[in-house]
């Protein structure tokens, strides 16, 4: 059977010594789509556009710290607590999606204590543009040829030639089209339906971590160590409490009145 060969170089652009990564043009392009997103939404409510400026500063930081630690914490941290001047490494990779959630709620509920702003409100804003971001970061991934799948001999199989010659489950894509699929359906109920405070989080919260835990049951074990005893992959068992958390958000939207 032939399947589709992927051997693209993760090195977009190189301009003497200084290399521009695909993964870094798609993060980028992941933050400024969110941001454009937020300024549409603050507009559509007659809200003040530049405040979004400090807004912008403190999800970034959120999303990079904690997707950092995340990565270190969860995935290799007998590595890293060994070889402690790699923690901020960043530009050689490992940037955990749920360290990053974490990250971006902790930074967004300082946010809401300065500012007085309602924090399930901004919630559920930032949790639509999010679900895009995660598409754009996921196509980053599949650009380095990482988070790569089991192999298998489904049609639709790549072979990802900078791992090795072996036809694997593209999940960079599974999540990614997971993702822009949420996004639309985030972005139809905010257009069209009243929402209650802490709804469209958490459809955000049951709708992402439901993907993500299918899909890791075809993705190759990121953790560095033994996770049998969870009997589940680290991923599967990390995105446990998101999912629990989004399915009581959805009830509770229903019992408040704004």
């Amino acid at each position: 059977m032939e399947y589709f060969i992927w051997s693209l170089e993760p090195v977009a652009l190189s301009l003497g010594g200084i290399k521009v990564y695909w993964y870094g043009i798609l993060f980028a392009t992941a933050i400024l789509s969110g941001l454009q997103y937020m300024k549409w939404v603050y507009k559509r409510e007659k809200l003040d556009v530049e405040s979004l400026d400090n807004l912008f500063l403190y999800i970034v930081i959120g999303i990079v710290v904690g997707a950092r630690l995340g990565h270190v914490l969860f995935y290799d941290p007998s590595f890293y607590f060994t070889h402690p001047s790699k923690i901020l490494a960043i530009w050689e990779g490992g940037l955990a999606s749920h360290g990053g959630g974490l990250g971006v709620i902790l930074a967004l509920y300082i946010y809401t204590k300065k500012y007085k702003i309602n924090f399930l409100w901004l919630l559920d804003r930032v949790a639509i543009p999010t679900a895009l971001f995660g598409f754009f970061v996921r196509m980053g991934n599949l650009m380095n040829s990482e988070i790569v799948g089991i192999p298998t001999e489904k049609p639709w199989a790549i072979v990802f030639t900078r791992i090795d010659l072996l036809p694997r489950h593209p999940t960079q894509v599974y999540e990614s089209l997971s993702y822009l699929l949420i996004f639309l359906v985030l972005h139809f109920i905010y257009k069209t339906k009243k929402i209650h405070s802490g709804f469209l989080f958490g459809v955000f919260l049951l709708l992402v971590f439901s993907a993500r835990f299918v899909i890791e049951f075809v993705k190759v074990q990121q953790a560095d160590y033994d996770t049998s005893f969870l009997m589940m992959s680290t991923g599967q068992a990390l995105s446990i409490p998101f999912l629990l958390l989004g399915i009581g958000l959805i009830f509770h939207s229903f019992r408040v009145k704004t």
